[in-house]
């Protein structure tokens, strides 16, 4: 409990810092207004460090004469909600980020932290807020954006069904005194996977864009197709390889410094990860496999490069990674003085179709740029053996209307 608030003030004292700055470049034509406004966010500053210093110290005191446990998480609570209750931070933040197009995932975390805080968890905008953010978060890089807001709303009394890895994550020192509570909690669990019960047909069930969505991932790749008016342009780097296995697929880790450029845009690459067989299909068939290419530019819009792997020769890069596989789930790896470049992973031709769609994986997030790269790559049938996930590919799903256009 202590370090899920612990966490939400930092993120809601980094607002804060970031308001104070935009604020001050905003109004500087009107000094006398900023003044007041720099100060009235810094007088809400200094209360909230002021709050938690006495919570920390009436902490260590209830720790000295062995009160309840939660008495003191009752107090934290309390001292952060008097803190920002009188609403001007809530409102002055709410004012800084309406003047920006898109908000990340992160901020809009941040965001209903300060609304919970403000307004408490009965507020529908509050929930509303987080159910937002969990939307928006990409699963393989922001699981600590979704664990806060899942932490967050169940700390404050509200019925939520928490991933299992968000559990996972919680405070080790609480596992014997929570242990009960858990068993209790099983049925607020969210497993998902790739068959039964937790099958992608069941996926909608606590993830509700993979079932409503209308822009959905991956599709059957058909024609006719329109002209693709999108040019792309790789400059990966080579780095240290990180390997890490999250339970769902093998995917690696990558260094700053690798981009895609996509007409004038610059997309950081992120990471990429595989699928067996490919989710994508072309004109109905599945490749054996599918690497996908996760990027993402500073607005934080997301495109995917599909490299689909038919099954033929070795592969020289795949013979890499598969001789370094992470030896535990849930961890990364850092084999030593192992490199590898993303760009021996890719065709030579970069020819493609593109369209728009979604996360594979819950939350399924649309708004997702694809481009499945015309070109396949060759990987062994051992080296198909070797991978460790027989099936970890969601079907397709419908076009609903979409365009897919082709290009390079």
């Amino acid at each position: 409990m202590k370090k899920h608030l612990r966490l939400i003030l930092e993120i809601l004292l980094g607002i804060c810092l970031v308001a104070t700055a935009a604020l001050a470049y905003w109004n500087f034509s009107a000094k006398k207004h900023l003044n007041e406004q720099v100060a009235e966010l810094s007088e809400q500053l200094d209360e909230a460090k002021e709050s938690l210093e006495k919570v920390h110290e009436e902490a260590d005191a209830s720790k000295d004469a062995k009160a309840e446990p939660d008495n003191t998480a009752n107090q934290e609570m309390e001292a952060l909600k008097s803190a920002f209750a009188n609403g001007v931070v809530l409102q002055d933040v709410e004012t800084l980020y309406k003047a920006q197009k898109a908000l990340s995932a992160e901020r809009q975390v941040g965001m209903a932290s300060l609304r919970l805080l403000t307004k408490g968890a009965q507020d529908p905008d509050t929930i509303a807020a987080y159910q937002k953010a969990l939307e928006m978060a990409e699963w393989s890089n922001r699981l600590q954006t979704v664990c806060a807001a899942q932490n967050a709303l169940a700390a404050a009394g509200q019925k939520v069904k928490v991933l299992s890895e968000c559990k996972k994550s919680t405070d080790k020192e609480a596992d014997a005194k929570e242990e009960h509570a858990k068993k209790d909690d099983k049925a607020h669990d969210v497993h998902w996977g790739y068959e039964g019960d937790n099958g992608p047909e069941h996926w909608g069930d606590a993830f509700p864009v993979c079932g409503k969505g209308k822009k959905q991932s991956p599709l059957n790749i058909v024609g006719p197709f329109e002209k693709s008016k999108d040019s792309l342009s790789v400059d990966y780097k080579e780095g240290p390889l990180k390997m890490f296995n999250n339970g769902h697929t093998i995917q690696v880790n990558i260094e700053p410094g690798s981009t895609l450029t996509i007409g004038k845009e610059t997309f950081d690459l992120l990471q990429f990860h595989f699928h067996r067989p490919s989710e994508e299909q072309v004109e109905g068939k599945n490749a054996s496999m599918v690497a996908h290419f996760v990027h993402k530019s500073k607005e934080g819009k997301l495109a995917v490069i599909g490299v689909l792997l038919n099954e033929g020769k070795d592969s020289a890069p795949i013979k890499t990674l598969w001789a370094n596989l992470p030896p535990k789930e849930g961890e990364e790896f850092l084999p030593s003085k192992v490199t590898f470049n993303p760009a021996s992973m890719l065709p030579k031709e970069m020819a493609f179709y593109n369209y728009e769609g979604s996360l594979t994986t819950p939350p399924c997030t649309e708004g997702v740029q694809f481009y499945i790269l015309k070109s396949p790559m060759e990987i062994s049938k051992q080296q198909l053996a070797k991978f460790p996930y027989k099936v970890n590919a969601r079907p397709v799903q419908s076009l609903n209307g979409r365009k897919i256009s082709a290009g390079g």
